[in-house]
């Protein structure tokens, strides 16, 4: 007859299950065109994003400087965004357990 001592070392020498991900029934095809129409949409607003900074500091060149300052500064964020979701699916990949 197992002791509560005996089934609690059982419990706790019994493995830990780890499954691989995998998608729904139906909703992988989903999936994928979402994300892939939410990556066109990310480099479509990273482009209008550089031109918007662009044309900032173009026009901020003289007696508006401080346009030209936040053209600069918007564009440093725009290239910081990009480069994190470029990197999205690695970073993903390298936190998961």
């Amino acid at each position: 007859m197992y002791t509560l001592l005996n089934a609690l070392e059982l419990v706790a020498n019994a493995p830990v299950p780890n499954p691989p991900p995998s998608p729904p029934p139906g909703l992988d095809k989903l999936a994928q065109t979402m994300l892939g129409w939410l990556k066109w949409g990310v480099l479509a607003s990273g482009i209008a994003g550089i031109i918007i900074c662009a044309g900032m500091i173009i026009l901020g060149r003289r007696n508006r400087n401080q346009m030209a300052i936040e053209g600069m500064i918007g564009g440093a964020w725009v290239l910081g965004g990009l480069a994190l979701a470029s990197a999205a699916a690695t970073l993903v990949g390298v936190f998961s357990i």
